[in-house]
């Protein structure tokens, strides 16, 4: 059993979801929103402390079409920094739609729950059987 982290990231918040390799369940985690990047790598260098994540995985985000824009260049450049930085393979999943399949009030932070729904969809989806 391994564990692995996903993340949804945003330029405000970053939502974070776990979930492992035997039972292949996302749960969200927390949301992590310090306000310079220094201090969110350091909140999520504690978490990969303390979870010992095998994989981390990265929303992906794209326009309807699969097409990339802004967004999508700064999630890859977020996920090879996760490897970079420390260590830790990185995959990176579409996740179209993952914020619109959540009821949500108006303002309410959504990030840890679509984190857990982009993981989810990697274990459904992307991981070995």
């Amino acid at each position: 059993m391994e564990t692995v982290l996903c993340f949804d990231f945003g330029l405000k918040r970053i939502g974070v979801a776990i979930g492992n390799t035997l039972i292949r369940h996302a749960q969200p985690l927390s949301v992590i929103s310090a306000a310079t990047n220094d201090a969110k790598f350091a909140e999520i260098g504690d978490l990969i402390k303390e979870w010992q994540p095998r994989l981390c995985v990265v929303g992906l985000p794209l326009h309807p079409d699969g097409a990339e824009h802004e967004m999508t260049v700064r999630c890859r450049r977020f996920a090879n920094q996760l490897n970079g930085r420390f260590g830790v393979a990185t995959a990176l999943v579409d996740e179209r739609y993952s914020s619109a399949v959540i009821a949500q009030k108006r303002g309410e932070a959504v990030d840890a729950q679509s984190a857990a729904i982009i993981l989810q969809q990697y274990f459904n989806d992307y991981a070995e059987s």
